[in-house]
This record gives C-alpha cells, sequence and structure tokens, in this order.
C-alpha cells in the first residue's frame, strides 16, 4: 500500500519526500554515531580511571646473588589523574627496569626513578607534569607511593615509597597514587646502607655504571609487569619489554 501510495504522487512532491526521508536517514545515523562516540569515550575515561597494579620483582643484592622479593604497587587514578597517568606512562615503556633505589631514609621514604641509561634519564629530565591537587583522607601513610619533585610542578620520574606515616608532606604538594598492597616486607628489606650517599647529579650523567662501582649493593627493580584485574599474583599481567637491567 505505501508504494502505490508513493507511486501516486506526482514527481515534485516525490522529490521533497524523497530528500526528507534522507534528511531523517543521515539524523538517524549521525544520532548513531554520536551514541557509539559517547560510549567509546565513556569507557576510555572508566578504564583511565580504573585501579591498576604495577608489579615489580626487586633484587637485593646484599643479601645474596638470587634474592628477590616482590612489591606490587595498587594505582588508584583518583588520587593523583595526572601522577597515577604518568607512571602508567612509565610502567609501560619499562622505565623503572634496572632502576636503584639511591636514596633510603630509615623511617621516612625509598626513592627510585632516575634511569640506568644517561639519555634515557635526559629524554625525561624537562618531561615534567602539572602538580595533582590534594584530595581529603589521601595521605602519605606507610606504604603509599608518591612522586618526588624539587617544586611547583616538576614532577618526572623520580618517586618513593614511604616507609612509615608521613602526614607531614601532604600541605607540601606530595599527593601519593598508589599504595603497596603486597610486599612491604621487600619494601623494609631495602638496603639502607649508602643511605642518601649516591649524588644524583652523577647518576644522571653516568647511570648505572656510577652506581655499580660506588654502591654496587643497591636494590633495584629487575622485572615489571602491568596488571588490570587487581590480583597480587598478576596473572593477566602485561610483561614490559626492554633490554636487562644488565646492559644498562
Amino acid at each position: 500500500m505505501a508504494l502505490l501510495v508513493f507511486s501516486s504522487i506526482g514527481n515534485h512532491s516525490r522529490s521533497r519526500i524523497t530528500g526528507l526521508l534522507l534528511c531523517l536517514f543521515y539524523l538517524v545515523l549521525a544520532g548513531g554515531l554520536t551514541v557509539s562516540s559517547s560510549a567509546a569515550s565513556s569507557s576510555s575515561s572508566s578504564s583511565s580511571s580504573s585501579p591498576f597494579d604495577v608489579v615489580w620483582d626487586v633484587a637485593y643484592p646484599n643479601l645474596g646473588k638470587d634474592v628477590t622479593k616482590r612489591i606490587v604497587i595498587r594505582v588508584h587514578p583518583e588520587w593523583a589523574p595526572l601522577g597515577a597517568a604518568r607512571f602508567r606512562e612509565l610502567a609501560e615503556k619499562n622505565f623503572y627496569k634496572g632502576t636503584r633505589f639511591f636514596r633510603v631514609v630509615p623511617n621516612f621514604v625509598a626513592q627510585i626513578g632516575i634511569h640506568g641509561n644517561p639519555d634515557v634519564s635526559k629524554q625525561w629530565r624537562d618531561n615534567k607534569i602539572q602538580d595533582d591537587p590534594a584530595v581529603p583522607n589521601i595521605s602519605n601513610k606507610r606504604g603509599t607511593v608518591t612522586f618526588a619533585k624539587s617544586g611547583e610542578n616538576t614532577r618526572t620520574t623520580q618517586l618513593f615509597i614511604n616507609f612509615s606515616d608521613n602526614g607531614n608532606l601532604d600541605s607540601m604538594g606530595f599527593p601519593p597514587f598508589g599504595e603497596v598492597v603486597e610486599g612491604m616486607d621487600a619494601v623494609d628489606a631495602i638496603n639502607q646502607e649508602y643511605g642518601e650517599s649516591p649524588q644524583q647529579g652523577m647518576i644522571q650523567e653516568q647511570g648505572s655504571r656510577y652506581l655499580k662501582t660506588k654502591f654496587p649493593k643497591l636494590t633495584y627493580v629487575k622485572t615489571t609487569s602491568i596488571s588490570t584485574s587487581l590480583t597480587s599474583t598478576s596473572e593477566e599481567s602485561s610483561p614490559a619489554s626492554g633490554k636487562d637491567e644488565d646492559d644498562l
């Protein structure tokens, strides 16, 4: 019946109806695309704001050649979105593999984050991110992980794990972005014998060569992986690729 009615209409009217139908078709199509785009955007946003785990297998030369322990860092993007995004970027690039805990202050922090290859370190030195605002009830408690910085908006790659509750850092612009959910015993075992002796300038200039020569027993990250399954065993983790530690 619809076809018969349409065929009885004049050419001019038929053209107008055809045009209207085409307009309606494109509006529906555009609406569908908008919905799909919004859904994709929502999915991406949800992914970027979801917690994830970064797993470090850590070597302890001071305890023995083959001694390793595991540290699992759970990242909470809602605590510090920019810091969490930077940490994920670094983890995906395998940045921390082979890096050493070069500053270890008992009852305070263990600091890491200067790459063993000076060329790589140089690439990140000026790649700074803006500060994240403090979030109520999120504090530098024992086991939280926070980016180090030298002033406003100067965070790059260096971070520290809190040995103790260091709430005094909260008002100084050091928002945690994650927490150790497995392996605080491994954190407590980080070699403290060199304290703050390693010089950051020399690490930046000479990398692992300087640290291996002057401070051979520093604790270092041997392997890294990322997991979105939030399981401490990281069964669904994605191992990061890169050079072995001895190549740095």
